[in-house]
């Protein structure tokens, strides 16, 4: 099967997947025993603002005509309108996405940096202390609770050595005198387009926290799969010819056996995106951080179904993105490997 068709089959593929989510979701939140019309109305509604209500959202018609409208209205690109805010869910995403987005890819770079060295060396030195310590982190990593280790930072970084803030994406004090000029979302990258370097430390500095909490579980992930793969390349007989040739041990280490290594650490490395986009929850209300996690949060407390559904179709397409990127790097890098 060529690349091409590949990926035509994955896209009718994600297609399929879209639409059950989206059929799925629709229906769980409809069932649930709550009223969206009286949410829609307010606080102490009567029975005339309800019956009108249900007419302005539509939910005076059967369930498969309101799924129809949704259908059609999600392929036009119009998420629907949230029943909090009254706000069109597309616009909040533009705010509370690239607020997540930006937590996460930081702890995925965070992750990279710290857990695929410690990988390799742990497994150019099996049994030694780097080994060791790679292995505890890596059981650490994977073991302590998210929000345990969010609360005993800040416990440490702020309240014990007051460092690092506590929480938020910015202190009110710099977003008034020096605010941020949104191009991207991303705070850090506009603060620097802009050159609002006041605003880009302190951007940075909220970002501290919140991203090597959710990093944590990654770098453990990504020290365990790059130690196993390095031991069992480091075995193989270019590596032994190109000891036995002289060549430096950092060349066989991170030109040789890493280019191999390097492969089922990808995946991983994918995954761990995926995991840190659903699992940044705690860590946004932790850090009181303005991304999808408390937009969800809010949604769910307010019976917000709307906005609930959008960001499981949201969330589903990353993941959907995401594997077929990794099972064509892993095609690209790895030439045993088929698209099938």
């Amino acid at each position: 099967m060529s690349r091409w068709e590949y990926i035509l089959k994955r896209l009718l593929l994600a297609v399929l997947v879209l639409f059950l989510v989206s059929l799925v979701t629709f229906f769980i939140a409809r069932v649930l025993p709550s009223d969206p019309a009286a949410a829609w109305v307010g606080p102490r509604p009567t029975i005339e603002q309800i019956a009108k209500a249900r007419l302005t959202l539509g939910l005076d018609k059967p369930l498969v005509v309101q799924y129809w409208r949704y259908l059609t209205s999600v392929l036009r690109g119009d998420l629907g309108t949230s029943i909090k805010t009254r706000q069109p869910i597309i616009t909040e995403l533009r705010t509370y996405l690239p607020a997540t987005l930006e937590l996460v890819f930081t702890a995925l770079i965070i992750a990279i940096l710290f857990g695929l060295p410690l990988g390799v060396l742990a497994g150019a030195n099996k049994g030694g202390w780097v080994d060791h310590f790679s292995r505890v982190t890596s059981v650490a990593g994977v073991s302590i609770p998210t929000f345990f280790l969010g609360l005993l930072l800040q416990l440490l970084f702020f309240a014990r050595l007051g460092l690092l803030p506590i929480g938020g994406r910015i202190s009110n004090e710099v977003a008034i005198n020096y605010p941020v000029q949104q191009i991207t979302g991303f705070y850090t990258i506009d603060t620097l387009i802009t050159g609002n370097f006041v605003a880009f430390r302190d951007t940075l500095w909220h970002l501290i926290l919140p991203a090597i909490t959710l990093s944590l579980y990654d770098i453990g992930l990504i020290t365990r799969m790059t130690r196993s793969s390095m031991i069992e390349v480091l075995n193989e007989k270019y590596i032994l010819a190109a000891r036995v040739a002289g060549l430096p041990r950092r060349t066989i280490l991170f030109s040789l056996a890493l280019k191999n290594a390097i492969i089922p650490t990808i995946t991983v490395v994918g995954l761990s995106f995926v995991y840190a986009l659903t699992g940044s929850l705690l860590v946004e209300v932790i850090f009181a951080w303005p991304g999808l996690g408390v937009y969800v949060t809010n949604a769910v407390l307010s019976l917000d179904f709307p906005v609930v559904v959008s960001v499981t179709l949201i969330v589903t397409v990353f993941y959907i993105a995401i594997n077929l990127v990794l099972d064509l790097i892993q095609a690209s890098l790895d030439p045993r490997v088929t698209l099938s």
